[in-house]
């Protein structure tokens, strides 16, 4: 049987693309938050503070980890460079587990564990 015409193999796809897509929109979310942090925007400023306040829940988790760096007004948020990372290490860890259920034909999972061992 070929895996890759398995009733499994599209839904597997579709989840994740998922996974990238939402990932990819938090990324980019917290990048903003990053770079207004860093060029010191006016918080007050509508789209400044919408970044901050959706991105917020995000880098909670985070935010007494590491120490702010501010000089001049500019704010290096290291917590959210740490954010960014963990997020992605979930989301990759929640591919690798959705190709666990990938189906596979015999011969490829004796080549794959044969691959393992070495």
């Amino acid at each position: 049987m070929d895996s890759s015409n398995s009733p499994t193999t599209k839904p597997l796809y579709r989840g994740t693309q998922i996974i990238w897509y939402l990932l990819g929109i938090l990324e980019i979310l917290l990048a903003f938050r990053f770079i207004l942090k860093l060029l010191g925007a006016n918080a007050t400023a509508g789209f400044t503070s919408f970044i901050y306040g959706i991105t917020y829940i995000f880098t909670a988790p985070f935010l007494s980890v590491f120490g702010m760096t501010k000089v001049a007004g500019s704010i290096f948020e290291w917590t959210t460079l740490l954010a960014m990372l963990v997020y992605w290490i979930i989301a990759f860890g929640i591919i690798k587990l959705f190709l666990i259920g990938k189906t596979v034909s015999t011969p490829e999972a004796a080549d794959k564990l044969n691959a393992q061992e070495k």
